[in-house]
């Protein structure tokens, strides 16, 4: 589930798709045990385990060989199939980069708009109703934003960081309709909230995976995408200030078709000319180099895939978001089928392995294939990555290397068992000539 996912990324102990747990308000219960918020419990996340009480807790530390067996994968690695990190913090940028991350692969800018300080600026971007109003919150937005991506290319000096623009539909920074409704009925709305409900009316859709998300936001509202980029290049010219090396890579998300990204590449593009026009000198007054740049998409859905050779002509590189591509592939929906449907498929063997956690390579896998071939066809050296959770498991990283994808992508906590899956692959599978 994506709980799981974002569990993950925190290093914390999780126990999902726990169906024997029911829930009632502010308590759960496993048959006749029952746990009221406040209980104090112990979770396992390795063996699923939840135990009542405060156990004592050691921290797991790796044996000496853990460290010298990593140098040796990473040998072994070196120029063939590199590891980058799932990051949206500086914080955990330095995590990853302690884990021996080689970048970041996947930086979710939505993220940063989540925060109790930001979220009431999002909101007033979304209810504006005039230009001037949207543009006053995207400079605010703009300011917060800049401090970020600051903290990270700090973190990773001298790698690449990817990031992905704004990619959720704008429905999720608004609070839910039941829950509006609900006040509206038992004690009022604010004015406030008023508009709040109309705004979640209005962007409220039936399937909203499927809907205004991605660069389609982007085509609503290219506002939105130039701020983040304004912030990223602003960001990456002061920490270069500052003696860092930033090495950005701008990703478009849930592009489809070539227009949608040649239409996102030109926002982009208009954005570094306006700095590349900007005189830029250092503290001592010497003319500074400008920040590297390059501009790339996701490959999250089939028809990306198959027609990815005509997106390549405006891509610099591919980021294979495996976890939407599953979604679209199956027709699943991860959040609504791991918790009933697929602990039933996997019993009666309708499914070998859960397709979130281990890529399907006969068919979402065969579409990495197609989209790397057909991408490589057209652009030699495109750079190609994977940045979905697939990233950090065994099996699926001997698929992406033999598909002749460069790196890997994951969450911090799982860049060891990349680095050492990696080396495996190398060891064990031919990789696939598509340079």
């Amino acid at each position: 589930s994506h709980a799981a996912v974002v569990a993950r990324g925190w290093g914390t102990p999780a126990v999902v798709g726990a169906d024997a747990v029911k829930i009632d308000g502010k308590q759960f219960s496993v048959g006749d045990t029952v746990v009221r918020e406040g209980d104090t419990i112990s979770l396992d996340g390795a063996t699923g385990e939840i135990m009542l009480g405060a156990l004592t807790l050691a921290g797991s530390k790796p044996p000496a060989e853990f460290h010298t067996i990593l140098k040796w994968a990473d040998e072994i690695r070196k120029g063939k199939l590199s590891v980058r990190a799932n990051a949206d913090t500086g914080d955990d940028s330095k995590v990853a980069r302690d884990f021996g991350a080689e970048g970041i692969g996947l930086c979710r800018t939505e993220h940063m708009f989540l925060a109790p300080d930001r979220l009431p600026v999002v909101r007033r971007m979304i209810l504006a109703s005039t230009a001037a109003e949207e543009t006053a919150a995207l400079e605010e937005l703009r300011a917060v934003q800049k401090e970020d991506f600051a903290a990270i290319l700090r973190a990773m000096t001298g790698l690449p960081v990817t990031v992905r623009l704004l990619d959720p539909p704008l429905h999720e920074f608004l609070p839910r309709v039941d829950e509006l409704e609900i006040k509206a009925a038992t004690g009022g709305l604010t004015a406030e909230e008023k508009q709040l409900l109309k705004a979640a009316h209005a962007w409220a859709e039936v399937n909203p995976m499927l809907g205004t998300r991605g660069v389609r936001l982007g085509v609503i509202k290219p506002g939105l995408y130039a701020m983040q980029v304004q912030a990223l290049m602003e960001a990456a010219d002061q920490v270069a200030g500052e003696g860092y090396q930033p090495v950005v890579e701008v990703m478009i998300p849930l592009t489809v078709t070539d227009d949608e990204l040649a239409l996102a590449r030109s926002w982009v593009e208009g954005v570094l000319r306006d700095f590349a026009a900007r005189p830029r000198t250092t503290p001592s007054g010497k003319k500074a180099k400008r920040p590297q740049v390059t501009i790339g998409t996701m490959i999250e859905t089939p028809r990306a895939a198959i027609r990815a050779d005509e997106l390549a002509v405006h891509a610099d590189f591919f980021s294979f978001g495996t976890n939407d591509l599953t979604q679209m592939t199956f027709g699943f929906s991860r959040d609504d089928v791991e918790s009933r449907m697929m602990p039933a498929y996997l019993e009666a063997g309708l499914l070998k392995r859960n397709p979130f956690e281990t890529i399907d390579q006969t068919g979402v896998g065969e579409l990495v294939e197609i989209a790397a071939k057909r991408g490589r066809k057209t652009k030699r050296k495109l750079k190609l990555g994977v940045c979905g959770e697939h990233g950090g498991d065994p099996e699926s990283i001997g698929l992406f290397y033999r598909a002749g994808l460069d790196y890997v992508s994951c969450s911090p906590y799982r860049i060891p068992i990349a680095r050492l899956a990696a080396a495996q692959a190398i060891i064990g599978g031919a990789k696939s000539d598509t340079k």
